[in-house]
C-alpha cells in the first residue's frame, strides 16, 4: 500500500490485509450508494408532490433501483459467517452407477466452474480423476473470490439427475447421483492441528494431461488423515513439493469443515451432508425428462430453466439457501 514502506515484503500477510481492505471498501461503497439513492428518492417525491409528473416517474425508477440494491446489501449481511468471505475448496465425487454418475459429476464440475467464470472468480483444478468412459470419478477445485465459500456452501450435499441417458441405446430414463463437498480455504490464522503420526503420505506418478516433467516423475501426492479417514490428492503442480503444499491446504480446509459439521450435528443440523450418495439423500434434483425442473429440497426454491442452472446460474439457489439457513437455525 502507498505510504507503507516494506508492506509487500511479506506478500502473504499483505495479500490478506489487501483482501480485508477490499471487503471494507465494498461495505462502505454499498452503504453510501444506498444512502444516495434514498436521498435522491426523497427529493424526487417532494417534486412529484408539487405536481412534477417527470419527477414522479423518476422516483419510481429510483425506488426500484433502491430495492434491488437493498436486497443485494441484505444478502451481504447474510454472508457474515466467520469464514464466509474466504475462498472455497470443492470436492466432487460420482456416486454409484458407473458411466452415468461419472458423466453427471462432470456436468456438476462444469456447472460450478461456469458459475465462477460468470462471477469473474479465479479457479484452479487441484486434482481430477477421469471416468472410464465419460465424465469424472472425482475432482478437487479451489475457487478464489470474495465470499466464494459463503455462496458455495449451499452446494454441499448430494445432487440427483433424472434424464434420458445418452449412453443407453434403448433411450431409457436414468437417475444418477453425485456429491459436492464445499469447505472454506483456511489461512494460517486459524489453527488446525495435524500431527505427523496421523498423516499418511503417498507419492505416485501423475497422470493425465501435463508437461513432460509431470508425467515422468513421482510428483503427485496423496495425503490420508488417519483419524478422520480424509483423503486428499494433488497432481496439478509440476513438483512434488508444490503438490504437497496444495494438498496440505486442501486437507486443512476439509478438517476445518469437518469440525464445523460436528458443531452442526450437535444442534441436529446438516444431517443431509452425512448421508450416502444415493436415494433419499439428495439436497437438489435436476429433472431433464419428462419435463425440465431444478428443485432444492431444503428451501423449495426451483427453476424451470434447467439448462441455465447447469450453465452456472445458481444465484437464486444460493440466496434462498442463505435465507433458509438463518430462519431454520442452520448457521453455526
Amino acid at each position: 500500500m502507498e505510504g507503507m514502506p516494506g508492506f509487500w515484503d511479506d506478500s502473504t500477510n499483505a495479500t490478506k490485509i489487501q483482501k480485508e481492505k477490499n471487503l471494507l471498501q465494498e461495505v462502505t461503497k454499498t452503504y453510501n450508494s444506498l444512502k444516495e439513492l434514498y436521498e435522491e428518492f426523497e427529493i424526487l417525491v417532494e417534486y412529484a408532490e408539487d405536481g412534477d409528473e417527470e419527477s414522479g416517474e423518476a422516483a419510481i425508477q429510483i425506488f426500484d433501483e433502491f430495492i434491488d440494491s437493498f436486497n443485494k446489501a441484505e444478502l451481504k449481511v447474510l454472508l457474515s459467517g466467520e469464514v464466509d468471505s474466504n475462498n472455497a475448496v470443492i470436492c466432487i465425487n460420482a456416486g454409484a452407477g458407473g458411466t452415468e454418475s461419472c458423466d453427471w459429476a462432470g456436468m456438476l464440475f462444469r456447472m460450478i466452474t461456469r458459475w465462477a467464470e460468470h462471477k469473474g472468480f479465479k479457479y484452479q483444478v487441484i486434482d481430477v480423476q477421469d471416468g472410464d468412459a465419460a465424465g469424472i470419478k472425482s475432482a478437487t477445485v479451489t475457487i478464489e473470490g470474495n465470499y466464494a465459500y459463503g455462496n458455495l456452501k449451499s452446494e454441499s450435499g448430494v445432487h440427483r439427475l433424472v434424464r434420458i441417458s445418452p449412453f443407453d441405446s434403448a433411450s431409457r430414463r436414468h437417475t444418477s447421483f453425485a456429491s459436492m463437498y464445499v469447505s472454506p480455504e483456511i489461512d494460517d490464522d486459524i489453527e488446525i492441528e495435524i500431527k505427523d503420526k496421523d498423516l499418511k503420505i503417498d507419492v505416485f506418478r501423475a497422470g493425465g494431461a501435463g508437461g513432460q516433467s509431470v508425467n515422468t516423475t513421482d510428483s503427485a501426492v496423496r495425503f490420508t488423515h488417519l483419524p478422520t479417514n480424509t483423503v486428499v490428492t494433488c497432481q496439478n503442480e509440476r513438483s512434488q513439493l508444490q503438490n504437497k503444499a496444495q494438498a496440505m491446504k486442501v486437507l486443512r480446509s476439509r478438517l476445518y469443515e469437518l469440525e464445523l459439521e460436528k458443531r452442526r450435528a450437535a444442534d441436529n443440523a446438516a444431517e443431509a451432508l452425512k448421508k450416502d450418495i444415493g436415494w433419499g439423500a439428495q439436497i437438489r434434483s435436476y429433472v431433464l425428462h419428462p419435463y425440465k425442473m431444478v428443485k432444492d429440497h431444503r428451501t423449495n426454491f426451483e427453476m424451470s430453466q434447467a439448462d441455465k442452472v447447469l450453465d452456472g446460474e445458481l444465484d437464486g439457489f444460493m440466496d434462498a439457501y442463505l435465507r433458509w439457513s438463518v430462519s431454520s437455525g442452520e448457521e453455526e
